[in-house]
This record gives C-alpha cells, sequence and structure tokens, in this order.
C-alpha cells in the first residue's frame, strides 16, 4: 500500500511512533501484501495513516468548506480539520481495530437494488422476530449495509430479495460492525477516546452518525463515541458538504470508492482521488462538477 513518499515523513513518524508504542508495527505492515493489512486491528490504524498524511498533504489554500470520512475515515477527517493530532488519534483508533476484531459474533451484507428505507423495514420487520439486525451503512442510493447476527442477517437477505433486492452481498468482516452487538467494544473505545484532547476543527468535520457538520470538541467527542454503534449515513454526508457549499470532492487515500458513490448520490459532482502526498500537494483546487 505504502512507498517511501508516504513513510518517509514527519508527519508518517508521528503515527508510525505511536503505533509502535502500542505494539503495532505498522510500518512493516503497510510494506507488506495484503494479508498483512487485512485484519480489522491492522486495516483500522493503516488507513489511518494513510488517509492522514495525504490529507495534511493538501495544499494549505485549498478552498475547503468542510471535511468528512467514512467509518474510521472520520479520525483521519478530525486529523486533517486538527481536532485531533495524529499520534493521539492512532492510539484511539489502534483501540478501536482491536475492539471491533474482538468482537466477532454476528456478520454484516451488502443490499443492492433496494432503497435505504426498504432495507430499514426488512430490518425491523425481521428484528420484531426476535434476531438483532440494523442498517449499519447508508452508502448510496440503492445501497445499504446491514449488520446484526448470522440468522438475523440471512433472514433478512431473504427478505430483501423477495422485496425486490437485486442482490445480497456478504461482506468478509469479522463481526457485526455499526451495530448493537458493538456495544462492548464502543465502551472500550469511549475509554480511550476520553484520555486524548479534541481541538476545535479549524474545518466543520461532518458526523458519520447525523451528518451534523461540528466543530467543538465536545460535539465531536459525542459523535466519535457514538459511532461504532450507529449506522453510517453516508448519502446525508455527501448532500451536508453540498449544502456547505462544496462544489467538488477530493478523496485522499487508497482507491476511489468514496468518489463512486458521491457521484451516485449527487450526479454531477466533480471528484477527484488524490492517493499520495505528492499527489495531494500537486492538486490546486477543488474539482467542480
Amino acid at each position: 500500500m505504502a512507498g517511501d513518499d508516504l513513510l518517509d515523513s514527519a508527519i508518517a513518524d508521528e503515527f508510525l511512533r505511536a503505533a509502535a508504542e502500542e505494539g503495532l508495527d505498522l510500518r512493516a505492515a503497510l510494506r507488506g501484501d495484503d494479508d498483512a493489512l487485512r485484519p480489522t486491528d491492522v486495516a483500522q490504524p493503516a488507513l489511518l495513516l494513510v488517509e492522514g498524511v495525504v490529507g495534511l498533504s493538501l495544499p494549505a489554500g485549498l478552498d475547503v468548506v468542510a471535511v468528512a470520512g467514512h467509518s474510521v475515515g472520520e479520525y483521519a477527517a478530525c486529523v486533517v480539520a486538527g481536532a485531533l493530532q495524529p499520534a493521539d488519534a492512532m492510539r484511539v483508533v489502534i483501540a478501536r481495530g482491536r475492539a471491533m476484531a474482538a468482537m466477532q459474533e454476528g456478520t454484516m451484507s451488502a443490499l443492492l437494488g433496494l432503497a435505504a428505507g426498504r432495507a430499514a423495514e426488512v430490518c425491523a420487520e425481521v428484528a420484531a422476530a426476535g434476531e438483532v439486525v440494523v442498517v449499519a451503512n447508508v452508502n448510496a442510493p440503492e445501497q445499504t449495509v446491514i449488520s446484526g447476527t448470522v440468522t438475523g442477517v440471512a433472514a433478512a437477505e431473504h427478505l430483501a430479495l423477495e422485496r425486490g433486492a437485486r442482490r445480497a452481498v456478504r461482506l468478509n468482516v469479522s463481526g457485526a460492525f455499526h451495530s448493537p452487538l458493538m456495544a462492548a467494544a464502543a465502551e472500550r473505545v469511549a475509554a480511550v477516546l476520553d484520555t486524548v484532547a479534541i481541538a476545535p476543527a479549524r474545518t466543520p468535520v461532518v458526523a458519520n452518525v447525523d451528518a451534523a457538520a461540528v466543530t467543538r470538541p465536545d460535539e465531536i467527542r459525542d459523535r466519535l463515541r457514538r459511532q461504532i454503534t450507529a449506522p453510517v449515513r453516508w448519502i446525508e454526508c455527501v448532500q451536508r458538504l453540498i449544502e456547505l457549499g462544496a462544489a467538488g470532492l477530493v478523496e485522499v487515500g487508497p482507491g476511489s470508492v468514496l468518489s463512486g458513490l458521491a457521484r451516485r448520490i449527487a450526479p454531477g459532482i466533480g471528484t477527484e482521488q488524490v492517493s499520495t502526498p505528492a499527489a495531494a500537494r500537486s492538486l490546486d483546487e477543488v474539482p467542480a462538477g
């Protein structure tokens, strides 16, 4: 995932030292193969480092109205906004990854071709029968991820297909993220989160749990505490970024998944993907649609 352009910088050193203090050799993991990065207790800190380093490499003069990150990406957004220091964010994210990895009950599934409201109805119907299954990620129109017990998710998949979903794709995850089954993990993460300082954000952070544009430390801490058990309302997050004045969106980090989702949420929105510090430094304006 990473080359020298990413890891050999003062910003990267802050992340790497904090990870090493927690017993994680993130440099080796990032220079290894995909298998080394697949476990969520490694993947989450790795994503934070990549997204944080690239995001902090964006030009200071870039007109950024707000930032947002999907799930663990919200921590990188907080770093870019100046609300969290890199080392503090790394400590919390390592605790987050380890706590979530330890919660091995349940699974997740992506429902394709079914509106979010219909997915929520399916989950509610299955939950009424005694299972745990909820909407976990509202990613794009007709792409909703559900999360819960294995039997609950299976029942919801079956019902969703009966109600018109095109496909139900079981995700390769270790547990039921963004569901009530993560309550114990959320408590562990909150305990670590409460030990780190959060500063007022220089740029509003659009929060996963409610798409509110928050800047105050207490607002940010509250949203991060609630995030692990609450759904990621990504459609609303993208819409809020646009409401705040974003004419285009820049995706920092590996891949272009979020850019693809954004174009489905807001057809015509301009997007740009930057995956290295060099690419970030060369960006002179946010792409317009």
